[in-house]
């Protein structure tokens, strides 16, 4: 079983080396490793080419957006699962993706999984921040401000050929439109997986000030419209509010 990594990447000097080395130090070879570069402006390209020997593909041009740099990577792929590791992620351990491996090959009728995520500091990955604790899916959770952590959100590439990629008319949220059309709207068989796979520096684009929260907020709400869900604007965020503070209480074991 081939898995396919895509990490995108745009002026990401600081932290690429490190997100290609947690890959590149998994256990489990069978990988195809795609880089997609947003034509950055430092050093990260010079840093990916050292690395030329041992990543799949390597593009780098203009693109609009992470949505559509993580479309590209989905078209390029040619693995029988599609992963994401963004360029300022590391995973929890390098066993994560023999974990993957081994999930699928155990139920055939699986199309995806996910797992737990912790935010660490910036400059210091010691340092948790923040628990992502998921839980099993079950209908209806969306509209209760659940999603999973994407991060560790592993899909047969199938599914994507059936259900479509990223929307490229949200600029925040596109991750949980399409993990919700997965699972809302396409009941695809989905398992969570109670571990922690993936850690995430935080200042990521989409939580790095109030100002992006509100519109990745609001993006959501648009998502549930066009998808069909029916929402209750005060009970979603009430509940995510309820949800996300806990997050800063539980640490893993």
């Amino acid at each position: 079983m081939k898995i396919s990594i895509i990490t995108v990447s745009y002026n990401s000097e600081n932290f690429i080396e490190s997100c290609i080395n947690s890959l590149l130090s998994q256990t489990y070879k069978n990988i195809e490793y795609i880089i997609i570069d947003g034509s950055s402006k430092d050093n990260t390209l010079n840093i990916i080419k050292k690395y030329s020997d041992q990543v799949s593909v390597i593009v780098s041009e203009p693109d609009q957006g992470i949505y559509d740099a993580m479309n590209k990577g989905i078209k390029i792929a040619k693995g029988d699962i599609i992963g994401f590791l963004h360029s300022d992620d590391l995973y929890a351990n390098n066993e994560i993706l023999s974990k993957v491996q081994k999930i699928f090959n155990m139920d055939k009728t699986l199309e995806a999984c996910y797992a737990d995520l912790i935010y660490v500091k910036r400059f210091d990955i010691s340092k948790v921040v923040r628990y992502f604790k998921s839980d099993r899916f079950i209908e209806g959770f969306f509209q209760k401000g659940w999603c999973p952590p994407h991060p560790t959100f592993f899909v047969r590439r199938s599914v994507y050929n059936l259900y479509g990629i990223f929307d490229l008319n949200y600029q925040f949220a596109s991750d949980i439109d399409l993990m919700m059309r997965f699972l809302e709207i396409h009941k695809i068989n989905v398992k969570h997986v109670p571990e922690v796979w993936v850690k995430m520096r935080i200042g990521g684009a989409s939580n790095k000030n109030l100002k992006n929260i509100w519109l990745q907020n609001r993006e959501i709400l648009k998502s549930f419209n066009k998808n069909g869900l029916n929402i209750n604007p005060i009970f979603f965020f009430l509940h995510k509010l309820i949800s996300r503070s806990k997050q800063f209480i539980i640490r893993p074991n």
